[in-house]
């Protein structure tokens, strides 16, 4: 049977803390400039996505009318 050893939350936390340490955080700017370009790329995606279910949604409803 495998056993977990024995859990120190302070040793954890410290462990967390010393690993946040090291991640390269973005600046302010570089946050802004790639929230932006995701909100731009959504948006494009969308209205294509979007144009295609309305052409689709067109093309159902004209073969059904006939």
């Amino acid at each position: 049977m495998l056993f977990m050893p024995q859990l120190n939350p302070v040793k954890f936390f410290g462990e967390v803390k010393a690993e946040l340490l090291k991640v390269t955080w973005p600046s302010k700017n570089e946050v802004i400039r790639l929230t932006a370009i995701v909100i731009i790329i959504s948006l494009i995606v969308g209205a294509f996505l979007g144009g295609l279910d309305f052409i689709f949604t067109k093309s159902i409803e004209f073969i059904l009318k006939k």
